[in-house]
């Protein structure tokens, strides 16, 4: 004898109670499957089973979305450093660049006028060396034409007193010493060209966020 599932005698399952006199005490659960429905039902139906679809889908675009937004936020964060240190290389390539084309170029300017940072610090040492009555000038391969122009430099910033040239083949080309009754000035180009490119690295430094100075090694 074949056996019936709940599912199968369920829908005969008669569950209305009374009372004695007849009366309905609780009415039946049971309802009826429906087994046709009129066009207007149906077109209400599709029209409520796609509207369903349509919030589902568009539940399912905004949970994708939102994760997409979250894996690029993270994608940014973690690239954050990698992009910082690369940014802040490219800078220090920049700078050390510039400042090596500087010095080819100050270098060329220096071999046609080697005087040029003599007479420079003449013009702003006049108030220092006016009421001087001896300049010493210290410098290598200073030719008579060169020493004129130099008296007349300083003459014109306002020294009246005695320069003494006193040449030096150990000094290197464009470098000099002043001395002077209250004072001295000396200047050399490649240790100029250090300062300048200390400097440099720590602006660069400073920038990065950090106070420690990146030069390890020998300057630019």
């Amino acid at each position: 004898m074949t056996q019936l599932s709940p599912e199968t005698y369920k829908a005969f399952h008669f569950d209305t109670e009374f009372d004695a006199g007849g009366a309905v005490v609780r009415p039946s659960t049971f309802q009826p499957m429906k087994r046709s429905y009129a066009p207007a039902e149906v077109e209400a139906l599709v029209a409520q089973a796609e509207l369903a679809g349509r919030e589902a889908a568009l539940a399912e675009v905004a949970t994708i979305e939102a994760m997409a937004v979250a894996a690029i936020g993270q994608a940014i964060t973690d690239a954050a450093p990698s992009l910082a240190h690369a940014a802040q290389m490219h800078r220090e390539h920049s700078a050390e660049l510039a400042l090596a084309a500087g010095r080819i170029i100050a270098l060329a300017a220096l071999d046609h006028f080697p005087a040029g940072p003599l007479q420079a610090a003449l013009e702003a040492l006049g108030q220092e060396i006016d009421a001087s009555p001896r300049l010493v000038i210290r410098a290598a391969g200073l030719d008579d034409p060169a020493r004129a122009r130099l008296q007349a430099v300083a003459t014109d910033a306002g020294f009246s007193g005695l320069i003494a040239f006193r040449d030096d083949p150990a000094l290197p080309m464009a470098a000099f010493q002043l001395e002077w009754a209250d004072g001295r000035a000396d200047f050399d180009p490649a240790e100029a060209a250090a300062r300048m490119g200390e400097a440099l690295r720590a602006a660069l430094a400073a920038e990065a966020g950090h106070a420690e100075n990146l030069s390890h090694g020998s300057a630019l």
